[in-house]
């Protein structure tokens, strides 16, 4: 008899065991621990990671190209709207700080996006962890300004602080100084292209297509820069808008590709 109870008590045992295994995992994980490793894991629950963002296919990865040299201070930099290249590619490109979706990062991460974000302090904010997990998926950080003024007609001293101090936050928060400045609201004059110069940045960067709610306001075509409207009250998320501009870059036969690589 007591041998038979012990057969029983082991297979009671084991049976809890294989239980216990094919518990769901969230109830195993908890479900603060499984929110974290995403509940489709890194590349999708059926390993097509496109897929759970509405694309069709993979995005494409872009060509490779050659390195580029950073413009050292008093050198005049470029202004650049769209990018002059045969190469079937866009470039995806972000303002502000103000919208923080974690989604948006789980976007990057899976679908490889190279984007561009263009930060301004005070827009940003205690939200810079937001950016650094960006940043690790592969997104670059660039530079907006520290307060978001229209630059044109603002004496010299004035826009320097403005772009080279902002240069110096980014430093201080990702141990970087960003190459590329976009003004705000696209305005500047000679003393911005100086300024900009003298902090140490490459290029003026501006925008050859506005994507909003509703998408791209026109056709992309090869070296269009796409500056993807965030911070909206309501309406899409910055993802859902994001994975929209993405499918209209698919339909043209287009890919995404990082805009420091080509300036």
């Amino acid at each position: 008899m007591r041998a038979r109870a012990l057969v029983a008590g082991g297979l009671a045992a084991a049976l809890l065991t294989g239980c216990a295994q094919s518990v769901d995992p969230i109830e195993r994980l908890g479900r603060k621990a499984a929110h974290r490793v995403g509940s489709y894991g890194p590349e999708g629950a059926d390993g097509r990671p496109y897929r759970h963002w509405g694309l069709a296919a993979p995005l494409p990865p872009p060509p490779r190209v050659p390195a580029r040299v950073a413009a050292g201070p008093g050198r005049v930099v470029p202004v650049v709207k769209r990018v002059p290249t045969s190469d079937k590619v866009v470039f995806l490109t972000y303002d502000d700080g103000a919208e923080q979706d974690p989604r948006f990062v789980d976007l990057v991460r899976e679908l490889r996006l190279p984007v561009s974000m263009f930060l301004t302090d005070s827009v940003v904010g205690p939200g810079y962890g937001h950016f650094a997990r960006l940043r690790s998926v592969g997104a670059s950080i660039q530079n907006h300004t520290l307060d978001h003024p229209a630059l044109r007609g603002l004496p010299y001293p004035g826009q320097r602080a403005e772009i080279c101090g902002q240069q110096e936050k980014v430093r201080s928060r990702f141990g970087i100084r960003p190459r590329l400045f976009r003004p705000p609201y696209g305005t500047y004059d000679r003393t911005t292209l100086r300024a900009a110069a003298d902090c140490g940045l490459s290029a003026v960067v501006l925008w050859s297509v506005a994507a909003e709610g509703g998408g791209p306001q026109r056709p992309l075509r090869a070296g269009d820069i796409v500056s993807v409207a965030s911070g909206e009250a309501t309406g899409p998320t910055l993802t859902e808008r994001t994975t929209r501009v993405l499918r209209e870059i698919q339909r043209r036969g287009l890919t995404v590709a990082r805009l420091e690589d080509y300036l």
